[in-house]
């Protein structure tokens, strides 16, 4: 959420006001007395002689009134003082002289840092009308000494709220006992001190201390609300700023009475409820950001034709911008981004006045060709980035003379950027375009726009080839960005040409076909940020890059870079670098000695094949992120990487480590949010040791050789989201006491040597995001609990249900940096070992094969809505298949074989799994006719085989009554069917059977009329319900 510094802008006319007290016209000459104590306070102040500008200048042999910051009245007296930021930095208490200049009507001490409690001699100044004691680093208890001056007209004691240190507060004396005697105060600033009054009684205070009372500017005071309808006595009011508060409610409808109000900031004060849409007619400035308004919009807010600023950012709106803020012809400033604003913006063409639009951040639509942008001479920002705007980008925006920043990036702007040879946009110094879908090539006069400072064009669909000669003309460039298009970077660059690039500070050119490292780059002295990623370059890394003395980032994965690290790469300890990454090369040799200072440091999917060294945890002292995976490393984990106490992802993967897991890295684990060591040759048990506070967000293991029990102690990793083990020689029961885990989302304990029931006594298994549940391969007995289904609420989505952003599950390494961990799991789907290297968080699976489970399979399966993979198979679940497994609308794979079910299959398995690819229900005890409607008619043999009672394509074995017309048997009939041949085919002979079974049926309807009748009444109620249609 953005926080608004727009309030503190009421100090300039303010300090402006101050500033004019030395250029007063006077008649009278400098008292001695006043000169002396004049004299005397700038004696006993301490401040800087090199940045003041006006007690340094103060001279003996010159009239005093005639000293800058000093208003002398007609008699000669000080009435005025102004040391507005003279760099004081203390000599300010009660003995001072300024106490003595009892004439004083207006005194500025604002923005100084006195670092002390303002002295309470503030009471002898009783002619003060203007007081300023504004971010001046007083601090501490507010004296009563300035309720005792009772002529003051304005009072400001604000302070930067953000400077704790010198905080003011109001307690004893009270805001009440401040304000009792200041009745003719017209203005009151109290930003940032503290009040933290009981409820809205400051409300009541001051509408009956300050009837008076024009201006109104307590912001970040931890003022709660609701407002009170007392402050609407104060009709005075024409300026209120009380932004970062606390209110928790609506804005108050009596706001509507301030007839005189022209500015109202509420910004970050937790508003709530509707817009407001009665109207304030001379409005001027409106501020609501960080609000939490329910809603739309109301189309009266084109009724406040005044409005210059407005600001509504991040207030949860919904639905369209009103047409209506078309008639806010006065609009200067807007800001209406982070909201849910859908459909077209409306036109500002007639809204001249504009220099700001910020509108980022929404859902927006449409084309922006409705505004006749042209004509918006004073259009200064325009910020329309992250919507999902389409269509061409008007070349008119270049045409715009003050325009300086143009965001259009995160839109779906489409169609190719003609040149545009008439611009006048000199000033434009940011033009960012990035992750849209405009194709075709670069126009030319791009690099025309000589004062751009930032280009950006990255993830389109520009095509041909560029000439990095191009940015040569771009003297100012400090950020280009040219990644993911289908461009070729071409340069012909000659040593003397070298020196005519722009010093860039931000240069990325991934996936850009480079084939070699760029030589103008050398000369970059001033580069922090270099990303030449997902290219085409096979030589070595040259040494000059590690010169670039400010390189703080450097990203060169997904190369084919090839070379040994040899030679001065084998120590970069020296490099001021914080982002390594060199992932997915051909890299080889020894590990590099490690940048002492780096803080992502990714080498993994390289051809490294030393040990790692010994040492390596030193050179870790500020890595937060340190990946190896994907290597050819062999030896221990050294117990040194312990010492790296920032670390929050360690990821040694895919290697050939072996040894024990250190214990030190099972205690970091109150810090370390990733441990990653899958697929090496780990042996030993896990200890026992995960602290209380254990930070833990994965834990991998699989695929070594590790035994033993699962650790109690993790049951402490309260953030943990993902637990594999799998794939090791674990001997322990269900560990059941990580039920308590709520967060964790995947668990993995397959092919070890888990043993007895699943199902935890007492309460149940409380996972409510859980995911991915993989028990397959161990010796799991007993039943399958129905209770356990019921807290997996994450499986449990509405069969309509659609996420609307799809997210991974993920590690953030640093927070905003975009530097992410992916969690990554193998699981069997399809009959295939798959590795899910991003894990969708709407992936759901449930495996428990090959063990020995028993009983039948719970209907409450059937609830587990968002399941796309389901596998049971290789157990002894026996009696049927439940029907209400054609619930699992999202299920892509089914695998119940190899168990002891029995009966019909479910038509309702046909009707309700369209999305069904892989079926395997073989080897089991199923009868009756195979479904032949939807995914089921196109499954193969061997979905069934090894059920001998079952029927017809596509099986070779034909149903008796699969004949035309016939339908498919009832779940009874088949039972019935079922059991007359299986409990006669051992006493006689299947024509015998036959026979006696035809007659049984046939006998009565051929000789006995009353049955015969009943029977086709019966089978007609049948069809007329099926076939509606039959009924004529």
């Amino acid at each position: 959420m953005k926080i608004p510094y727009f309030s503190w802008l009421f100090l300039i006319p303010i300090c402006s006001l101050f500033v004019s007290f030395g250029t007063f016209v006077v008649s009278g000459q400098c008292l001695g007395d006043q000169r002396s104590y004049l004299l005397e306070l700038k004696n006993s102040l301490k401040f800087n002689s090199t940045l003041s500008t006006k007690l340094v200048r103060w001279n003996e042999s010159v009239d005093c009134c005639l000293w800058e910051g000093v208003t002398c009245s007609e008699e000669g007296r000080a009435i005025g003082l102004n040391l507005f930021n003279e760099s004081i930095i203390g000599g300010l208490d009660n003995s001072s002289s300024l106490f003595s200049l009892q004439y004083l009507e207006n005194l500025n001490l604002a923005y100084n840092c006195f670092n002390s409690p303002i002295p309470t001699d503030f009471r002898k100044l009783k002619n003060l009308k203007y007081l300023n004691l504004s971010n001046a680093c007083f601090a501490g208890q507010i004296p009563n000494a300035i309720s005792s001056l009772t002529r003051l007209v304005t009072l400001d004691l604000s302070t930067h709220f953000y400077l704790a240190d010198s905080m003011l507060k109001l307690e004893d004396p009270n805001l009440a006992m401040l304000v009792q005697n200041l009745s003719e105060l017209k203005e009151l600033y109290l930003n940032g001190v503290n009040i933290s009054p009981q409820g809205n009684e400051w409300c009541q205070v001051l509408s009956s201390s300050l009837p008076n009372l024009s201006v109104l500017s307590m912001s970040s005071c931890n003022l709660s609300g609701p407002l009170d309808s007392s402050l609407s006595k104060l009709q005075s009011l024409s300026i209120i700023y009380l932004d970062n508060n606390l209110f928790n409610a609506p804005v108050p409808e009596f706001f509507a009475d301030f007839r005189n109000l022209t500015s109202l900031h509420l910004s970050s004060s937790y508003l709530k409820g509707t817009f407001p849409e009665k109207n304030l007619p001379v409005l001027q400035s409106l501020l609501l950001s960080g609000s939490n308004f329910s809603g739309i919009l109301p189309d009266s807010i084109g009724n406040l034709k005044m409005l210059s600023r407005l600001d509504l950012s991040s207030c949860n709106f919904t639905g369209s911008i009103p047409n209506s803020m078309a008639n806010l012809t006065q609009l200067v400033y807007l800001d209406m981004s982070v909201n849910n604003f859908t459909g077209p913006i409306p036109s500002f063409s007639i809204t001249k006045n504009l220099t700001d639009i910020v509108l980022s951040h929404n859902v927006l639509t449409g084309g922006i060709n409705s505004t006749r942008w042209e004509e918006l001479l004073n259009l200064v920002n325009l910020n329309l980035r992250n919507n999902a705007f389409q269509g061409s980008i008007p070349i008119s925006l270049f045409s715009l003379p003050a325009l300086q920043k143009l965001e259009l990036s995160n839109n779906r702007f489409s169609s190719q950027l003609k040149e545009f040879s008439n611009f006048s946009a000199f000033l434009l110094d940011t033009l960012d375009l990035s992750s849209n879908n405009v194709e075709g090539p670069i126009p030319s006069s791009v690099f025309e726009l000589r004062g751009l400072k930032l280009l950006s064009l990255s993830s389109n669909n520009f095509c041909g080839s560029i000439q990095i000669n191009a940015i040569q003309q771009l003297r100012n460039l400090s950020i280009l960005d040219l990644s993911y298009n289908d461009l070729l970077i071409e340069y012909n660059v000659t040593n003397s040409s070298l020196s005519l690039f722009p010093q860039i500070t931000e240069l990325k050119l991934a996936s850009c076909k480079l084939k070699t490292f760029p030589d103008f780059l050398k000369n970059q002295s001033n580069l922090i940020y270099l990303d030449l990623s997902n290219n085409q370059i096979q030589q070595g890394i040259p040494n000059w890059i590690w010169k670039l003395s400010n390189l703080q980032y450097l990203n060169l994965s997904y190369n084919q870079l090839m070379t040994t690290l040899a030679g001065p790469l084998l120590n970069l300890s020296s490099l001021n670098i914080l982002v390594l990454d060199l992932h997915s090369n051909q890299l080889e040799g020894e590990l590099p000695v490690l940048p002492s200072v780096a803080m992502y440091l990714d080498y993994s999917q390289n051809n490294f094949s030393s040990v790692i060294p010994a040492s390596i945890g030193k050179s870790l002292s500020s890595a937060t992120f340190f990946s190896l995976s994907r290597n050819k490393l062999h030896g221990g984990i050294p117990e040194s990487l312990c010492y790296a106490t920032f670390l929050q992802v360690l990821d040694l993967s895919d290697n050939t480590l072996n040894g024990t897991i250190p214990q030190c890295l099972i205690e970091m684990s109150a810090t370390l949010g990733v441990l990653d060591v899958r697929s090496n040759k780990l042996s030993g048990t896990i200890i026992d040791t995960f602290p209380g506070n254990c930070s833990l967000q994965t834990l991998n293991l699989n695929g070594n050789l590790l035994d033993g029990v699962v650790p109690m102690s993790l049951s402490n990793c309260k953030n943990l989201e993902v637990f594999d083990i799998g794939n090791n020689y674990m001997e322990d029961a269900f560990p059941c006491y990580l039920r308590n885990i709520s967060r964790l989302r995947v668990l993995v304990l397959r092919s070890n040597k888990f043993y007895g029931s699943i199902n935890c006594e007492g309460s149940n298994v409380i996972w409510p995001v859980i995911q991915i549940v993989d028990l397959a391969s161990n010796k799991f007995t007993g039943q399958l609990q129905r209770e356990s289904f019921s807290t997996w609420k994450a499986m449990l989505g509405e069969e309509d249900e659609v996420q609307p952003v799809l997210k991974h599950i993920q590690f953030e390494v640093l927070k905003f940096s975009q530097l992410y961990y992916q969690d990554a799991i193998t699981v069997t789907s399809k009959g295939l070992y798959i590795e899910l290297v991003k894990i969708l968080t709407i992936f759901i699976s449930i495996d428990i094969s090959c063990n020995n489970l028993e009983g039948p399979i719970p209907e409450e399966i059937g609830e587990l809505k968002s399941l796309y993979i389901l596998n049971l198979s290789h157990n002894a679940f026996t009696n049927s298949i439940p029907p209400s497994l054609g619930k699992l609308s999202h299920l892509e794979s089914l695998d119940l074989s190899s168990n002891k079910l029995n009966g019909a299959i479910p038509m309702q398995l046909a009707n309700g799994l369209t999305f069904l690819s892989v079926l395997n229900l073989s080897f089991n005890q199923l009868v009756g006719q195979i479904p032949q409607i939807k995914q089921f008619a196109t499954f193969l043999e061997t979905s069934y085989k090894g059920n001998k009672g079952l029927c017809g394509f596509p099986l070779n074995i034909e149903c008796k009554y699969d004949e035309p017309g016939a339908l498919p048997p009832t779940f009874e009939e088949t039972h019935s069917r079922s059991w007359i041949w299986t409990d006669w085919k051992n006493d006689i002979s299947a024509e015998l059977g036959f026979i006696f079974g035809f007659w049984v049926v046939i006998w009565p309807l051929v000789y006995w009329k009353r049955w015969r009748i009943q029977y086709y009444k019966h089978v007609d109620d049948i069809l007329i319900k099926i076939f509606p249609q039959l009924n004529l």
